[in-house]
């Protein structure tokens, strides 16, 4: 009698041991303890490296009779957008723009260095498309949307502090070049992973990069004005 009872309790933690492990996998984060595949990490930031290349100012821009790379800086971004159609227009390419970075690194969220990857291969796609001879916007955002995902009181942060830098200067060179550095280092005081504080670190300076232009034009007081009335 003993020995059966000890059987069927054997047999109860089993089946309880079996039922733990069958619906545990079913909580756990699809890419949780499990590598990606180096050919889908490659097909991925490929992916999002093509859609950082769609030309969405261009786009909106030609929709209203006016080729953006030919007016005010020339840039095709969201501001000169705004420059050009109001702000209804350029924040509709903000949009697009900043959906281009955070939908890639969004999908990836369950494994961050896969999703900083492919939001960095994004903000690459917007700053050197292939598609238009590598001269692409200024990336500010779709590195913020890059930030969304992965930051989001960060990115919060950044944007208060850049509306309000583009009210008081009425120049948006200026509350880029000055945001742009900002999650670096609210990313190294909140005690992140090194690494991430150095992934920041590359997509700023790139950013920055792309912002040389409107370093000289701030120099030599010649920097288009952002005062949009529209």
């Amino acid at each position: 009698m003993c020995r059966r009872r000890r059987r069927e309790v054997a047999g109860g933690c089993s089946r309880c041991t079996s039922s733990t492990s069958f619906y545990g996998p079913l909580k756990a984060s699809p890419h949780q303890g499990q590598l990606m595949s180096p050919v889908v990490v490659v097909l991925a930031a490929i992916a999002s490296y093509f859609v950082g290349t769609i030309p969405s100012a261009i786009v909106v821009a030609r929709a209203k009779g006016v080729d953006i790379t030919t007016f005010g800086s020339g840039n095709p971004g969201a501001s000169n957008v705004a420059r050009a159609l109001g702000w209804k227009y350029g924040s509709i390419v903000f949009a697009i723009d900043a959906a281009k970075g955070a939908i890639p690194a969004a999908i990836f969220l369950g494994d961050r260095p896969i999703a900083y990857v492919c939001g960095a291969f994004a903000i690459l796609g917007h700053l050197f498309p292939i598609t238009r001879k590598f001269k692409g916007g200024k990336g500010v955002a779709t590195g913020a949307g890059m930030l969304l995902p992965l930051h989001p009181l960060f990115m919060i942060i950044c944007a208060i502090t850049w509306i309000s830098l583009m009210k008081l200067t009425k120049k948006a060179s200026i509350a880029s070049i000055v945001v742009v550095p900002l999650p670096v280092l609210m990313i190294a005081l909140s005690k992140k992973k090194t690494w991430e504080v150095f992934a920041f670190i590359g997509i700023a300076l790139l950013i920055e990069v792309r912002h040389v232009s409107n370093i000289k034009r701030l120099l030599s007081g010649s920097e288009n004005t952002l005062d949009v009335k529209k």
